[in-house]
């Protein structure tokens, strides 16, 4: 398969999702809810907008030949790529299939601290700093900015002080 080809193919495949993530999402509240925050479906129904938009604007490249891939007939997969992302592909399920468990924030932290320090090959420094921010950032945007619970698993009980700091006692 050619990078056109491919590129056709996933922007077909992405709108397709795009547009079912959309349908499916606006089952729920998809704006503001007073004293709430976003409703239920905000988040994936605008996300999957934005992502048929550039579906969209990437066919328009495509049919145009105005981007390198649109015009490419080099092969998509070049040897021992596919190497690469299977282990992204099985940390990244591993990762989800933890979210029960250890909960979203340990999972996240040890899947960031594999792709960064083991497939990235990166100092430990630089591997640190990302596997413990990248799961806090999270935590205060999601919990605390947009009052989106995510699974804390085994660790609930150490964010209840945090919780508790917020005025969120009742979550």
């Amino acid at each position: 398969m050619t990078v056109r080809k491919a590129e056709l193919f996933m922007a077909l495949i992405m709108a397709s999702l795009s547009g079912y993530l959309m349908w499916k999402s606006a089952e729920l509240p998809i704006g503001w809810i007073a004293d709430e925050g976003p409703g239920g479906g905000a988040w994936p129904f605008w996300l999957a907008t934005v992502m048929l938009l550039s579906c969209g604007w990437i066919l328009v490249n495509w049919v145009r030949r105005t981007s390198w891939p649109s015009k490419s007939e080099a092969p998509f997969f070049e040897s021992g790529v596919l190497k690469d992302v299977s282990a992204v592909a099985i940390a990244l399920t591993v990762t989800i299939a933890l979210f029960d468990y250890i909960g979203a924030y340990l999972s996240l932290f040890f899947f960031i601290a594999f792709y960064v320090g083991v497939l990235g090959r990166h100092r430990l420094l630089t591997t640190a700093l990302f596997s413990v921010l990248t799961p806090i950032i999270t935590f205060f945007f999601f919990e605390i900015g947009v009052k989106i619970i995510l699974p804390k698993g085994f660790t609930e009980p150490f964010f209840f002080p945090i919780f508790k700091f917020f005025g969120m006692g009742g979550l």
